[in-house]
């Protein structure tokens, strides 16, 4: 099973908010999920991203690796794991 640190959208139409959640890649968009990560909210000047550092942290030792976009998102923000995961 590949592990997937992706975004899922949530919010009202055209006014989206994400999570960041771990998955199994084979998953739809918005379903099943193994755990909440994190949230970024686009709609905030300057867009707002919140990471849990310790679980993101433990899912990419697991293994999870973040999608291209989550990948943007950590390292804009400077989370030290996304530096691990940009090599």
């Amino acid at each position: 099973m590949a592990l997937r640190i992706r975004l899922a959208r949530f919010g009202a139409k055209k006014r989206p908010y994400y999570r960041l959640v771990v998955t199994n890649n084979e998953s739809p968009r918005d379903g099943k999920f193994l755990e909440i990560v994190g949230s970024y909210d686009p709609n905030q000047d300057p867009a707002a991203v919140t990471v849990k550092e310790e679980l993101l942290a433990l899912w990419m030792s697991r293994g999870a690796t973040p999608t291209d976009t989550v990948a943007s998102l950590l390292k804009k923000r400077g989370a030290p794991a996304a530096a691990a995961s940009a090599d």
